[in-house]
């Protein structure tokens, strides 16, 4: 049965800005929200200890390659204890570099690191990458194992992507299942393993590939950073601006970010047995799936006060992605993104989103949810059965809202289960508004006006 979701009473709260109220500092599941994630001061490199100017250090803006210099300027501040390296007005080419521990970035105003765009600048490496740990590109910026990192300023890192992405294009054109896995394409900033992160203030933009990777770390704050790749004239290929894989504690905060994929990406792995750290299976040999180790869970990630530009999902959970646990959006605006919330399910993949919480947004997108399969790299490794996956406790409220579709949730219940959805204080145009909330046990739908446009 279908229906059309039209509640026409006036409600005082729709009539708010949604970002004039105040949200109780709560997670979706009703635990309180630690103080970390309220400091959002900036880094004070005259904390950091000595200043090391590229520029003193044989680095110069000549259109040159400098990945040596600039790495050896690495090493000589890890030996000496640690510091700042500093990059001045100008712009400076380099491939990939490996920051060691109490060695920190800051970019002056006017400064730009480049990319180098030939790719035998970067390294393979066994890195995380599209859930499975495999030889992949180094990024232009690598962080692993590290304490305290920090990147800051005012200045740029630009990936220099355009040569990556005509040539994935290329490739797509005479094999139109070319992945990412088949036209490699470094990333721009890989932070992994690693912990109490801040970047903040820099622009990152033009990436390859994925534009900000953190990978299991804990207690990361992304502040004030202005991330973008184009969608035209030349798309942009899988250019992620945030994606999350296997995190705690993460905040997102006074972000730009327009790109030509997703906008932030909660990942964490796939594969049929993907959730054996949280259910050891009794009959399983763990050592037949080796792209199965690092995966792992996503608990505790805050998103607020960003702006949106164009991008394919604000908020996506997966494609590869296993456990996902108290994950607010919130105070958002958004212009021209396909998809508001987008829900990921793989087939081959036993997948649990839950105590997910979209709140106070405004703007425009295609779809205001989407739920649905995602079949890419599909592989059930010789299991029978498809696993289970669910996603429950998810919660939109407090959305001034224009878009395409309202409800695009596809029903697959033989693969996932979908419950204890609440839809509240909704003002949203759409010109389908078709409802089902017999897709979803137990759906609380309170003060919802879905009004199609032409």
């Amino acid at each position: 049965m279908k229906y059309r979701l039209i509640s026409l009473m006036a409600c005082a709260l729709m009539c708010m800005p949604s970002f004039a109220r105040k949200t109780a500092d709560l997670w979706p599941d009703g635990t309180a929200i630690n103080a970390w994630f309220k400091q959002t001061t900036p880094v004070e490199i005259s904390k950091l200890g000595r200043q090391y100017r590229v520029t003193d250090y044989g680095v110069v803006n000549d259109g040159e390659i400098h990945t040596a210099e600039m790495q050896q300027l690495i090493n000589k501040v890890s030996a000496e204890g640690g510091g700042v390296i500093v990059v001045p007005e100008g712009t400076y080419l380099t491939g990939a570099l490996f920051f060691k521990q109490g060695v920190h970035l800051h970019l002056n105003d006017g400064a730009t690191l480049m990319g180098s765009n030939n790719p035998s600048d970067y390294p393979i490496l066994k890195t995380r990458i599209e859930g499975e740990t495999c030889l992949y590109y180094a990024a232009l910026i690598n962080a692993d194992g590290l304490d305290g990192f920090t990147i800051s300023g005012k200045g740029t890192i630009d990936g220099n992507g355009y040569t990556y992405w005509k040539h994935f294009w290329e490739r797509r054109s005479w094999n139109p299942r070319c992945t990412n896995k088949d036209e490699q394409r470094p990333r721009l900033v890989y932070v992994s393993n690693s912990k109490n992160v801040q970047i903040e203030g820099v622009k990152l933009q033009n990436s390859p590939f994925w534009t900000t990777h953190i990978y299991n770390s804990e207690n990361v704050k992304l502040l004030r950073l202005h991330i973008y790749s184009p969608a035209a004239p030349v798309k942009a290929p899988s250019t992620d601006a945030i994606d999350l894989d296997v995190v705690k504690n993460i905040l997102v905060k006074d972000c730009y970010m327009s790109v030509n994929d997703d906008a932030i990406a909660i990942k964490g792995g796939k594969g049929p047995y993907a959730d054996y750290w949280r259910t050891p299976y009794s009959n399983l040999d763990i050592h037949q799936f080796p792209e199965m180790v690092g995966d792992g869970g996503n608990e505790n990630i805050l998103i607020e006060d960003c702006e949106y530009g164009f991008c394919h999902g604000c908020l996506t959970l997966g494609s590869e992605s296993v456990y996902d646990h108290n994950i607010i959006l919130r105070r958002i605006k958004v212009n021209e993104a396909n998809n508001l919330l987008w829900l990921k399910m793989r087939p081959d993949t036993p997948q649990q989103y839950e105590y997910v919480t979209v709140e106070d947004i405004e703007g425009n997108a295609k779809n205001f949810i989407l739920v649905a399969p995602w079949t890419q790299f599909y592989d059930l490794k010789g299991r029978e059965s498809t696993p289970m996956s669910y996603s429950d406790h998810i919660t939109m409220r407090n959305i001034n809202f224009d878009c395409d579709v309202f409800f695009n949730v596809q029903q697959k219940e033989e693969q996932y289960h979908l419950s204890n959805f609440l839809f509240e204080n909704l003002n949203v145009k759409a010109k389908n508004t078709v409802f089902h909330p017999e897709y979803v046990e137990n759906f609380t739908i309170k003060n919802v006006r879905a009004e199609k446009k032409q």
